[in-house]
C-alpha cells in the first residue's frame, strides 16, 4: 500500500479513483514523464470513470433487469423481423429524451425481454432510472402494498423511473383494480417518461386484454399513440440460444 500523505488526503476526501491512480502512477514511475496538466487530467478521468462505473452498478441493481443483456449482443441473423435500422436508432435513446414509448409484440420465444432489457441496460449506462417488472407479479405486488401500506412508495417508484419495462403484458385480462393502477401510472408517465411494454398479443387485441372499454381507450391512448413498435415474428429462439432468447 502506498504511503504517501496525497494518496491518504484523496482518500479521506472520498477521491477514491484518484487515489487509485495516483498508486499506480507513483509505483510505475510515470510521473516523471507527465506534465502538471497531464497528471491532474489523468486522475480526474479515472476519478468520473471510477463514480460512473459506482452509479452505473446502483442503476442496475435497482432496474432488477430480467437478463444480463446488452445492445452489443442482439442478433439480427436471426429470421424474426427484426428491423435493424429501427432498432440502432432505438439504441441512440432519442426516443428516452422525447418521451415516447416501445411496444415489442411477437409470438413467445422470439426474444421480446431480451430486446428490452438490452435497452434497459442502455438506458442505465446512459444514465437514465430504470426499473423491470413482469406484468402479472405488478398487480399482485400492487395488491399486496395497497393492505400493507406500501403502495405509494410503489406507485412512486413505477411513475417516476425515466424507463419502465412492463413484460409480457397481456397473458390475461385485466380486473377493476388492475385496470386503474395501470390507467394512474400511465397517466403519471405520460408525455414526461418513457415505457416499454412487452406482449405476445397484437395491440389490436389490448382492448379485449383490458375489459372497460373506457379505460382501454384511456390506457391505449397514453401508452399507444406516442409509441414506436418492434413486431417480431417466426419461430422461437430457445431452441437455438438457451440462454439469451425470452419471450
Amino acid at each position: 500500500m502506498l504511503n504517501h500523505p496525497t494518496f491518504d488526503q484523496l482518500n479521506q476526501l472520498g477521491l477514491a479513483g484518484m487515489a487509485k491512480a495516483f498508486a499506480e502512477i507513483e509505483a510505475s514511475g510515470e510521473a516523471d514523464t507527465m506534465s502538471h496538466a497531464e497528471w491532474l487530467g489523468l486522475l480526474l478521468d479515472r476519478e468520473a470513470t471510477c463514480r460512473y462505473d459506482k452509479k452505473l452498478v446502483r442503476r442496475l441493481r435497482y432496474a432488477r433487469l430480467r437478463h444480463q443483456a446488452a445492445v452489443e449482443d442482439v442478433d439480427y441473423r436471426a429470421a424474426r423481423g427484426l428491423d435493424r435500422a429501427l432498432f440502432q436508432s432505438l439504441i441512440a435513446g432519442n426516443w428516452i429524451e422525447a418521451h415516447d414509448n416501445l411496444v415489442i409484440s411477437g409470438p413467445t420465444g422470439v426474444g421480446k425481454s431480451f430486446l428490452a432489457s438490452a435497452l434497459g441496460h442502455k438506458a442505465c449506462r446512459d444514465n437514465h432510472s430504470v426499473l423491470y417488472q413482469r406484468v402479472p407479479k405488478l398487480f399482485g405486488d400492487l395488491a399486496l402494498a395497497r393492505g400493507d401500506g406500501r403502495y405509494g412508495r410503489l406507485f412512486r417508484a413505477l411513475a417516476g423511473v425515466r424507463l419502465l419495462i412492463l413484460d409480457d403484458w397481456g397473458l390475461e385480462p385485466l380486473n377493476a383494480e388492475a385496470r386503474h393502477d395501470l390507467l394512474e401510472i400511465l397517466e403519471e408517465r405520460y408525455g414526461r417518461r418513457s415505457t416499454i411494454v412487452t406482449s405476445q398479443v397484437p395491440v389490436d387485441k389490448w382492448h379485449e386484454i383490458i375489459g372497460n372499454p373506457t379505460y382501454a381507450d384511456a390506457i391505449l391512448d397514453r401508452l399507444v399513440h406516442n409509441a414506436q413498435r418492434i413486431e417480431l415474428s417466426g419461430d422461437s429462439l430457445r431452441r437455438k440460444r438457451p440462454t439469451n432468447a425470452s419471450s
